[in-house]
Formats: structure tokens, sequence, C-alpha cells
């Protein structure tokens, strides 16, 4: 049989896994298979050089020693996109070591993905196959065959880098930009492959990087009087003028020129009331229910309805969109934000604002305080206390299950401040965590009754099981209010951190009440505002996302802040509407735009003008930078000196 060069075998190895691994995340080829082969090529020569140099016996473990552990890493990736739809970054590596709390949910995935990791792992079956038949030659390679691969190295990764500085450079998410200037991971992998999008990570990582990207803004003066804004006085003027840092300069060039959010109707209508504030964890329009969920049911149906509203899932999952929903920031890519922003001064977090108005806050958690490092997270938003599993918690609720139990933890922590006179609650839930079965799920198990004989399956069924202790928390916020007298005074607020990933897309649209797409519509959540007060629903057909929460419901308040200074706005106002997700596509009232596939679909009866897409993206792109600096450079305290 005639033999196979062990530098053929690697090849075709690595371009396969590359292949396997955008057809499984992007169900589709790659956009470039050409460029992912060229960048491909010089890692399975190099792969191919360490595994030559010795005896063939140590070579040929090295293969697949090597194998193995390519293997794994590609299949570690495609359960990690599963879970969080992102590509797992060494910043995450590094400080992942409390993903041992999640072992089962990880399995629960790896066992959804069974069919990928066998995919991925059918290499190292034909490795064995080809060995025992001797076909591969494991031999020790002359100096000569090395320094000619050593040279095909470099020739082939520099013809890579000229087709990338050289075609189609003049997009804004062109192979260019995405190489030298933007870091946006799942373009990235989709255009030249996971490896070289993990090496730009590392790089990134290791060095430090800035996105360099130049982009012309353009400016919006407040026309009419500024009391009809949602400002502050700001001297932007005098600030650019005595500022030398050149970045902080251009943050102030930038934010100047932002158009600010107009006061309307509601602004104010909650002024001086109380708040409480839930970020449920994978919480969803799913799970709100008349039947099963009459208390969620309640807040939506008297409420305000925001029909149109979405929950981008960013990297870092729950972390990112507690940090979104509390910030109207964009998470930092390849970094954990919400780590990242400790010791910054946040002018405009909950407990910073009403805390000005004689409001006490505190802030809850019913799973471990130091879980993504939340304590650093809550004491930098200026909360009053902190309640979680390790600093108390334990000592009022069994905290032994998993997950545990919202409705406990609102039960045995209502008293810390609905006695005040003023008072603003957080709680980031976890009663709605995955897995969703009966088996493992202490809040599945507890109130399975209710769900056991619906015409789900089993998972779908869980999900809503897992729900209704969400519901039973609000219904003891609603009665224990009502006791109190302070129903009316108050005002609740829900989001989700991100949609149930632990959910299939079928198992979704088994509760879902309109068909969901795998882009866009699975992330459209539900955005609950209620208080005893409304004496009526208020429906809101404009576009928000997650990133317009806290805007909102300032402006709700008659807060004192500064529009121009928070990347998302007031949903309520009349700003044009902007969704933005992980990987830079968006959903406007024009239409919906796919940045990996570069497809813009216009909504129907809309006339979209020429350079439309081209304009959105610049402003995501300001709107991501301005986010990263934000948290790099602790703005806030540069234009709040005297305050901080």
């Amino acid at each position: 049989m005639k033999k196979l060069n062990l530098l053929i075998y690697y090849i075709l190895f690595i371009v396969y896994e590359e292949l396997i691994f955008s057809c499984l995340v992007y169900k589709t080829f790659p956009t470039s298979l050409w460029l992912i082969i060229l960048f491909s090529i010089p890692i399975a020569v190099i792969l191919n050089l360490i595994t030559s140099v010795f005896k063939p016996k140590i070579n040929k473990f090295l293969t697949y020693i090597i194998t193995i552990a390519f293997i794994i890493l590609f299949s570690a990736q495609i359960v990690y996109y599963s879970m969080y739809e992102a590509i797992i970054s060494f910043f995450s590596m590094m400080h992942g070591g409390q993903i041992t709390e999640f072992m089962e949910a990880i399995i629960d995935v790896v066992l959804r993905n069974w069919y990928g990791i066998a995919l991925f792992a059918l290499p190292l079956v034909i490795l064995i196959v080809l060995s025992k038949k001797k076909v591969l030659l494991f031999e020790r390679n002359s100096l000569k065959e090395i320094a000619i691969k050593m040279t095909s190295v470099v020739v082939v990764h520099l013809v890579a880098l000229l087709c990338v500085n050289f075609i189609n450079t003049n997009m804004m998410y062109s192979n260019k930009n995405l190489y030298y200037n933007i870091h946006i991971p799942k373009v990235t992998a989709n255009r030249m492959g996971l490896l070289t999008t993990m090496r730009l990570d590392l790089q990134r990582f290791i060095f430090g990087f800035e996105e360099k990207l130049s982009v012309e803004t353009s400016i919006t003066p407040i026309e009419e009087e500024e009391n009809s804004y949602n400002v502050t006085y700001i001297d932007f003027d005098k600030l650019i003028q005595n500022e030398e840092n050149n970045t902080i300069k251009e943050m102030h060039e930038y934010f100047s020129s932002q158009e600010a959010s107009k006061k309307n109707k509601y602004t104010g209508m909650f002024k001086g009331k109380n708040l409480i504030v839930l970020v449920g964890e994978s919480f969803s329009s799913l799970a709100i229910r008349e039947d099963l969920t009459p208390n969620l049911y309640k807040l939506y149906k008297e409420g305000f309805q925001f029909d149109n509203f979405y929950t981008p899932i960013f990297p870092v999952s729950t972390a990112d969109g507690e940090y979104i929903t509390d910030t109207s920031l964009i998470p930092k890519e390849g970094v954990w934000s919400f780590l990242k922003i400790a010791g910054n001064y946040m002018p405009y977090s909950y407990p910073n604002v009403f805390e000005k108005q004689g409001y006490s806050s505190n802030a809850y958690h019913n799973h471990t305080a130091t879980y993504y490092e939340r304590d650093k997270y809550i004491e930098t938003m200026g909360y009053n206390s902190y309640l979680a599993v390790g600093t108390g918690l334990e000592d009022r609720m069994d905290t032994s299950n998993w997950p545990n139990s919202d409705y406990e933890m609102v039960k045995t922590t209502m008293d810390d401040y609905i006695n005040n006179e003023k008072f603003m609650a957080y709680y980031m839930t976890v009663s709605g965590h995955m897995n969703y079965t009966k088996i493992g799920n202490m809040m599945v198990y507890r109130n399975w009754d209710q769900v056991k004989d619906l015409p789900y399956s089993h998972k779908a069924k869980s999900y809503l099981a897992a729900n209704i202790e969400l519901d039973k928390a609000v219904g003891e916020l609603i009665r224990r209010l009502e006791e109190a007298g302070k129903l009316e005074d108050t005002v609740i607020v829900i989001s989700g951190d991100h949609y149930p990933y632990g959910l299939t897309l079928e198992e979704i649209n088994e509760l879902s009440t309109f068909e969901r797409d795998d882009k866009f519509e699975k992330y459209r959540m539900p955005f609950l505002i209620w208080s005893g007060s409304m004496k009526e629903p208020i429906k809101v057909e404009k576009i928000g996302s997650s990133l317009d929460v806290l805007p909102t419901v300032l402006n709700l308040f008659g807060a004192e802040f500064d529009s121009r200074l928070l990347i998302g706005r007031d949903i309520l106002s009349d700003t044009e509407p902007l969704v933005i997700f992980s990987d830079r596509s968006f959903i406007t009232d024009k239409g919906k735009y796919n940045a990996v596939t570069g497809e813009f679909i216009a909504n129907e009866g809309t006339t979209v003008e020429e350079g439309y897409v081209d304009k959105i993206n610049t402003i995501i792109y300001k709107k991501y930078q301005m986010s990263r600096l934000i948290l790099e450079n602790d703005y806030y305290k540069h234009i709040f000196k005297t305050e901080n």
C-alpha cells in the first residue's frame, strides 16, 4: 500500500476540524474556506515538524497526543459555543475555576453535542487505522526537509497575510480589520478559522489590544431647551481644552456629539417611589403564563408591555447580561467586564442614583457571593449591603439545594428594607438555571406536579417548573408590599440575563407563541415594569434591548442623568431604536443585519437608503469602542471629578 506523508495527514486533519466547526456553529459552509486553508497549512506544518524530529515511535506517540488535544480543543469550543454562543477566550480560561459548580450542566451540553464531538473525533479513528496498516510515515526528517518546511510556513503565512491586507479591505468588517483592528471572534472564526481566532485572542491577551479603526462621528447639537432632554450640564468644551490625554479627549469629543434622549410623557411617572429590580436567570417570555405563573402574568398584563424587546447573549453569559442591564454599557470582548470594572466610579448605577435621594440600597443573590467575583462588582455599583451564599444568606435559608430558591431568598430578605422610608432592592436570581430536568434540579422537582401533565417535552416542562419559583418570589413581593401599604408606592422591574440556552431551539418553540429563528427571534425576551399605582397597561411597540433598561428606568423615575453618557437609550423616548448583538449583528426599525453573513433583510415595505448598513455599523463600532474605553479608563471619574 502506498505510504502517506504525515504532513498531508496534518493538513487534512486541521482543515477538516475547521470545516466541521464552521458547519456546526454557523450552519453553513465557511464563507472563505480558501483563507482558512491558507492559515491552516502553516499550523499543520508546525505540528508536522514537532512530530518529525524524533525517532518514529516517539513521533507516532506525539501524533496521537496532538490529534487528541486538537479534538478536545475543537470539541470544547463547540460545547462552549452551544451554551454561550461565543468563542471561549483565554481570559475566561484563566478565570474559569468555578466552572466545576456547573459540571452537570456541562455534561448535559456535551451530550447534546455528541454528534459534533463524534465528527471531530473521526480523524483519530482514521489515524488508528492508518497506523495499524502502517500507511503513515513517522520517520525523522532530515535537516534539509526541516528547513524546507520552516520556509513553507513563512511563505504560506505571508500569502495569507497578503490576502488579508489587499482583498476587499474597504468594508467595516473586512478581513484586514478583523485581523488587525477589531476583536469579533465569532466573525473572525467564520472567515479565518477557529485556530487563527484563538491565536489572535492569545496575542491580545498577552500583549494587550486596542481597536484601532478610525471612524468619523457626526455632531448632534441640542437645538431645543436643554431641560427637555435627559442631560446634565457638562462643560465639554472646557474638558476638551484642558485634557492632555488624547484618548480621554477623544471620548469627550464623542460624548459631547451624541444625541441626547428627550424627556417624554412618562418622564418622572414613578418619581419618589420605591424600586425593586430583578435580573432573572434565563428568564424569558416563555415563562409568562396565566395558568402557571400568574404573578409574572399580572405584571405583564397590567404594566408596561415591551413586546419587541431583545436580550442578546454575550460571551460571559450571566455576568455580561447583568453588566449590560445594570450599566447600559457593552461588555468588552475577551475579558470579564464584570470584574474589570471593579473600583470604577459608576454615577448612574441604581444605588448611586437613588442613594442621593435618600434611598437605602440592598443587593441579593441566591448563589455563591464570589462567583464571577460578583462581590467586587456589587461593591463597585455602590450598594449598602450584599447578601449571598457566603456572606450570610446561608444563615437565613437552606442554600444546599441546586439551584436555590428565589422565593425563599425574597421571603427571608424583605425585612431588610421594606420598613425603610425609601428603598431600592436588587436581586440576581438563580432558580431558572439549567439543567432542566426533574432529577438534579430542586426547583423543577419542587414544582413538578404543576407541569407534569402539560403536552411538552421533559425539558420544556422543567423550564416552566423552574420559573414557577421566580413567580412565587414575585408573588411574595406583591403580598408583603400590600401588607405594608407600599404596593402603590413601589415599582418592580424584571428582565433576563440571557435566553434559556439550556433549551434547544425546538424546545423553545414548543413553549413559544410564535416561531423563533436561531439568529434573532430566539433573543426576544420580556422586560417588565409594573407598579400598583398603574391604572392600565402601557403597550410599547418600539424595539429595545437590555442595553436600554437602565436609561428607561431612570427616565421613569425622573432621575437626573445625562443620556449621552450611556450607550443604551430610553425606549420611551423618540430616539431611533437599535438592538446590538455580540457579533455586531443588529436590528433596527428598518430591518435586521447578520454580521456573519453580511446580509441585511429590510422590513416589508421599508425602503433603506444606500449606505444604511455602513452607517449603523459605524455607530455600533463607536458604541463598542466607547464602552471599552469607559471601562478601561474609569471615564466617568474624568467627568465627575468633584462628585467622587
